[in-house]
């Protein structure tokens, strides 16, 4: 999903890709206008180091006119099974980074009236009581991401949330190894999908914001016969 929604925005931005993986980093530093940035995102955002990352670096930025908050981590846990350091660590990558890049960058977003898009997913109105940690990093993103929206708006900032359904990825490829359920690629969302999605909210005019986006498979997996 990172990769389609950098590859789309850069055909009129110049897009900071941040990750920790050399090889998708490399991929995208091959297409123009992509500059990689590598970044253990909560190592550099949240532990106290003094010396300078690469994610601090971007803070001197004097304008960003998009930040898409993609990155996130997805484990199967019910309360019975989460320890203290399962929801530290979601809610810290889930939660926590998003918060604090978006804090670290916010004079440069309203020096541009720029637009912060959340990736949330539908575990964001909803949970299962195996998936408890991860749906409640999304509950809070959602909270995160509308208070940003009415404390932000007199100053021209846009927030949007875009919440895709089930979507070909690893992350969901992984959860569907954790109940060993076979997994079907072409029942789920293609990537390219929810850059589309962004695309359009950023494509805005400049009199309104789109504030919630919600992407579905045409057919729902549970209904599929």
């Amino acid at each position: 999903m990172g990769r389609e929604i950098v590859a789309d925005l850069a055909r009129t931005h110049h897009v900071y890709a941040l990750g920790r993986d050399d090889t998708a980093l490399a991929e995208l530093g091959a297409l123009a206008n992509v500059t990689p940035v590598n970044s253990d995102l909560v190592v550099d955002l949240l532990d106290s180091t003094e010396a300078p990352s690469a994610v601090q670096r971007l803070a001197e930025l004097t304008r960003v006119d998009v930040v898409v908050h993609a990155a996130a981590i997805a484990e199967k846990f019910s309360v019975e099974s989460a320890g203290v350091g399962d929801w530290r660590y979601a809610m810290d990558l889930n939660v926590h980074v998003p918060a604090e890049l978006t804090r670290r960058l916010l004079p440069a977003v309203r020096a541009a009236q720029g637009t912060v898009v959340f990736i949330n997913s539908g575990a964001g109105r909803g949970s299962y009581g195996d998936n408890i940690v991860y749906a409640a990093t999304k509950h809070a993103l959602y909270a995160l991401a509308d208070g940003l929206r009415k404390a932000e708006s007199n100053a021209g900032v846009r927030v949007t949330t875009v919440a895709p359904g089930p979507t070909d990825t690893p992350m969901l490829q992984g959860l569907y190894a954790q109940d060993d359920r076979e997994y079907r690629p072409e029942h789920f969302i293609e990537p390219a999908e929810i850059a589309r999605a962004i695309r359009m909210v950023v494509d805005a005019g400049p009199s309104t914001q789109v504030t919630d986006v919600v992407v579905r498979p045409r057919i729902e997996v549970g209904d599929r016969r």
